[in-house]
């Protein structure tokens, strides 16, 4: 009997010393010890940069630090893959630059690319900025328009979940979701004025096992939008409002587009937006199949168009012929 408690202890001490060892290999970078500083007017992408490259180097689990304050940052891209996990701990405020020729012809802000186990958090915000862009949007009556830059980008992003954040003011789409598999967009608060143009909340394309959780999204367009190639996909519990609802599409764009299958909406609460549930394809179109979509427990109120299913999509002002068949 004795021996059999001795052996418990010692079982117990071998695990209390793993875990112990597992947590000291987590290793915190913080941007301020790589020279950034949070006045809101210095430039601290080439700060965030060196230390992202730091962290994601590193052998374990590494923890990129934001303290708060107000960062400054022109557009960035934060490449992997990286060696082990890595967290994007947010405590401050990220601020995007107002002047047009610090974001050029990029479609982006902050992008986060080919990154696997990624975690991004902190309850920090991201400010797009959008009043300083908004006046240069001419999508509306220029069919070759380009699309100001979206805030944050998450590109062939795998195995991650990004949680309690904010987005503010985006110039552009606030998240764009692209090939990314396995991911978790959670508590996620998202908030523009209800004539921003083009302000989509979240948009998908190309995703497979994605789920959008328990959110607020209130913008100027779609607050949820989900593209082609989009594949079994989860958005519950989201509170939608004002905006243009909860849309899949626009679909048949482009020749060859993949389908969308496998979309469950449940918990939904949509106020005040243009459309509820939505499903726009443009026309002319090409062909292009949505199907395994299921609507649950879906809450709308002063919601103009609740179920639409728009065959003649065309947000160009004289772009597009009238009454084509979109098939």
């Amino acid at each position: 009997m004795a021996s059999r408690l001795v052996r418990f202890i010692m079982c117990l001490i071998f695990l209390f010393v793993s875990i112990t060892k597992v947590k000291s290999q987590q290793k915190v970078f913080n941007v301020k010890n790589f020279g950034a500083v949070a006045d809101g007017k210095t430039d601290n992408s080439k700060a965030f940069l060196g230390v992202w490259n730091q962290a994601c180097q590193y052998n374990g689990p590494g923890v990129v630090l934001i303290p708060e304050g107000t960062y400054l940052m022109n557009p960035v891209v934060f490449n992997g893959p990286c060696k082990g996990q890595i967290v994007f701990s947010i405590r401050g405020g990220l601020t995007a630059p107002t002047d047009r020729g610090s974001w050029g012809n990029t479609d982006h802000w902050i992008n986060f690319n080919s990154v696997d186990n990624l975690e991004i958090n902190g309850g920090g915000s991201f400010d797009g900025q959008g009043p300083s862009a908004w006046p240069f949007n001419n999508c509306k009556t220029n069919p070759q328009c380009k699309q100001l830059p979206i805030s944050l980008r998450l590109d062939f992003v795998t195995n991650s979940w990004i949680h309690d954040i904010k987005l503010i003011n985006s110039k552009g789409f606030h998240i764009n979701v692209f090939k990314c598999r396995h991911t978790t967009l959670e508590r996620i608060q998202i908030t523009a004025p209800a004539n921003s143009p083009n302000t989509d909340g979240i948009h998908v394309g190309l995703t497979t096992d994605l789920k959008i959780l328990s959110s607020f999204i209130s913008t100027g367009d779609d607050c949820v939008s989900i593209g082609p190639g989009a594949e079994n996909i989860e958005i519950k519990g989201v509170a939608c409002g004002p905006g243009h609802g909860i849309s899949i599409g626009s679909l048949g764009k482009y020749p060859n587009e993949e389908d969308v299958k496998g979309l469950v909406i449940s918990n939904c609460n949509l106020t005040g937006t243009q459309n509820g549930l939505r499903i726009k394809t443009w026309a002319p179109s090409h062909p292009s199949t949505v199907f395994n979509l299921t609507f649950e427990n879906i809450n709308l109120k002063d919601v103009s168009n609740p179920i639409i299913i728009d065959q003649q999509y065309c947000p160009q002002r004289g772009a597009c012929a009238k009454e084509v068949n979109s098939c």
